[in-house]
């Protein structure tokens, strides 16, 4: 794509817009703006996190209106959630390209259909069972056994919309909280960790992946990243990549893909998938090569990808609920402070810290450093 456009004999940069206006469209635009590309975002809030970084349409994501005022004069669409409604993705497409597909947001918002798009394409998974009735909760309940996990099919992030199910006392408790919608139930995963893998796409269908990432989550938010992943042989992350590939190429995929795994002894069973940059990547922000968000500006408008194999190691830590001094986060750990401009609240993303070293010792000091700050200021 040509990186100026004509409009009315006037030269202008090419115009990036973003559905959602938080955290992660501000990072895009952060990331695109020293390419000389402009944004625009639509976003229904008032004063959301991307307002400093570029152009905001006020309105719902599925309001007509609001999608044709976002949509004029703009030349690539992308998202940085995955509830974007399908039919404003498909309606907007028919304007201005839209990456990634509306294909990918359709199998992402619905944890059944997810799940069974995993195994169609010989990505494992944990046992499950669809859900829609009590009679239906009790019999899964039966062939999967417990614990187990019972999850909304749409929506719920960060830990929300699930419930864990050890005994008959509790499946009763999640069925009063949960039931009366599409759910899922899944068989309790016994894994050593959780990690993801990152990958992008190009309109070109140039492919890079990044490391894969070891995750830890504390009531269902993630609170660390390391990249690469401590100990991970090259036969694993092998396998992470050639099984995200398979989902690229079978959704026709443009941008970054970011899926979740649990390693386990038997192998990588996926969790799910987000069609997005992604917060187990914001390490790539600081950690020596391409960050992911970067990686996906340039697949969008089909530039060249960049490397993103980070120097040495890196990390993350979120900052949840409360925000520590400047001087404090700055001063140790050898960090780099990214904040999204959001007011605190306990269990809220607010910021993270990014760190590096040249070993994993070293690493693994700064982040236990780092993450003492988080917790001594944070909440939730």
């Amino acid at each position: 794509m040509s990186q100026e456009r004509q409009s009315s004999g006037v030269r202008r940069s090419v115009r990036v817009g973003v559905i959602g206006g938080g955290q992660l469209g501000r990072m895009m635009a952060l990331a695109g703006i020293p390419l000389g590309l402009s944004f625009r975002f639509l976003e229904p809030k008032e004063d959301p996190p991307c307002a400093s970084v570029g152009e905001v349409v006020r309105g719902a994501y599925d309001d007509p209106d609001a999608l044709d005022r976002f949509s004029d004069g703009v030349d690539v669409i992308t998202y940085e959630f995955e509830n974007v409604p399908v039919d404003s993705a498909k309606r907007l497409s028919e304007r201005v390209p839209v990456y990634p597909p509306p294909m990918a947001l359709e199998v992402a918002q619905d944890r059944l259909v997810e799940k069974e798009t995993f195994r169609e394409l010989g990505i494992g998974t944990a046992p499950y069972r669809r859900v829609d009735t009590r009679e239906e909760l009790d019999r899964a309940l039966v062939e999967l056994g417990m614990p187990a996990v019972l999850k909304t099919r749409r929506l719920g992030y960060d830990g929300k919309g699930q419930a864990v199910i050890e005994d008959p006392d509790s499946a009763a408790a999640a069925w009063d909280r949960l039931g009366g919608r599409p759910l899922i139930l899944e068989s309790f995963v016994d894994f050593e960790r959780e990690l993801s893998c990152l990958a992008v796409r190009s309109r070109s269908g140039e492919l890079r992946v990044y490391p894969l990432v070891e995750n830890a989550h504390t009531d269902g938010i993630l609170r660390e990243s390391r990249a690469p992943a401590p100990g991970i042989t090259a036969e694993r992350a092998r396998e992470a990549a050639e099984l995200v590939e398979r989902l690229l190429d079978h959704l026709d995929y443009v941008g970054v893909l970011a899926v979740e795994f649990f390693d386990t002894e038997e192998g990588l069973l996926a969790n799910e998938m987000a069609p997005r940059v992604h917060n187990s990547g914001h390490w790539s922000q600081d950690g020596g090569g391409v960050s992911q968000f970067e990686n996906h500006i340039r697949a969008i408008l089909g530039l060249p990808l960049g490397d993103p194999r980070p120097i040495g190691w890196a990390g993350m830590v979120n900052l949840i609920g409360g925000i520590p001094p400047r001087g404090e986060s700055l001063g140790a750990g050898g960090a780099r402070l990214h904040l999204y401009g959001k007011e605190p609240r306990p269990g809220r993303k607010l910021g993270h810290l990014n760190t590096r070293a040249e070993t994993l010792e070293g690493l693994e000091r700064r982040l236990a450093e780092l993450g003492e700050i988080a917790a001594r200021y944070g909440e939730g």
